[in-house]
């Protein structure tokens, strides 16, 4: 049975210090190192070893996925790194204190940014702090400067569906170590969540999402496996 198991990064620096990450790469803190490790403690204990894996290019979600794989004995499956599964970018709004942010702009226009399905926040101004356009894990690829949920829901969908499913689809297990908003994306798809719903979904940090396919390669409910 073609089995997708969905982990979102541990914690990472800048979730302990309450800012806003997007595109910018921040490691692990030493929480998130012990959330990647029990994620794959859990994955063993419960019997469920990926045979394929996902990730994105930033570095949180590479070394919780490499830290999970070896915590269950499966650091040598085949594993692929794309963009496409990078957080939502929060354009001008990375690197803030949310709180500050808050603040500043008041509570409902933060939301609004966090949380809308459509509206993204401002813009990240080119040549700033926060400018990825040197960095060569991005050469030619088109760097939005900003992105609301509904626009990462489109970088991301076209990806599922052409690379991650149809190898899911020959019988793998496959594990996809992403962000909360990539992640979010797949969820929104495969549980059939509506655009207002989706907004409030948490994905929470290190515990593992596991959804079962069908022979019709179609999703049985989301469960998390600390429950199977």
């Amino acid at each position: 049975m073609p089995t997708l198991i969905l982990v979102r990064h541990g914690q990472s620096q800048w979730n302990l210090e309450n800012r806003f990450t997007g595109w910018w790469d921040v490691d692990l803190t030493e929480q998130g190192v012990a959330e990647a490790i029990a994620a794959g403690a859990l994955l063993a204990e419960k019997g469920l070893l990926p045979t394929r894996s996902y990730t994105s290019v930033q570095l949180r979600a590479i070394k919780t996925l490499h830290l999970a794989l070896e915590a269950c004995g499966r650091l040598w499956i085949p594993e692929t790194k794309d963009w496409r599964l990078n957080e939502r970018h929060y354009g001008g709004l990375t690197g803030l204190n949310k709180a500050e942010t808050a603040e500043k702009h008041g509570d409902e226009q933060v939301l609004i940014w966090r949380r809308s399905f459509d509206v993204p926040p401002p813009p990240l101004e080119a040549g700033g702090q926060f400018d990825l356009s040197g960095d060569f894990r991005y050469a030619g690829i088109d760097i939005p400067a900003t992105e609301s949920l509904k626009l990462t829901i489109e970088r991301v969908l076209p990806y599922w569906q052409e690379e991650i499913l149809p190898v899911l689809a020959s019988g793998e297990t496959v594990l996809v170590s992403a962000h909360g908003n990539s992640l979010r994306a797949l969820v929104k798809h495969l549980s059939g969540i509506s655009d207002d719903e989706i907004t409030g979904l948490e994905i929470p940090t290190g515990q593992p999402i596991v959804y079962d396919f069908d022979d019709a390669m179609q999703p049985g409910e989301r469960h998390y496996l600390k429950d199977r």
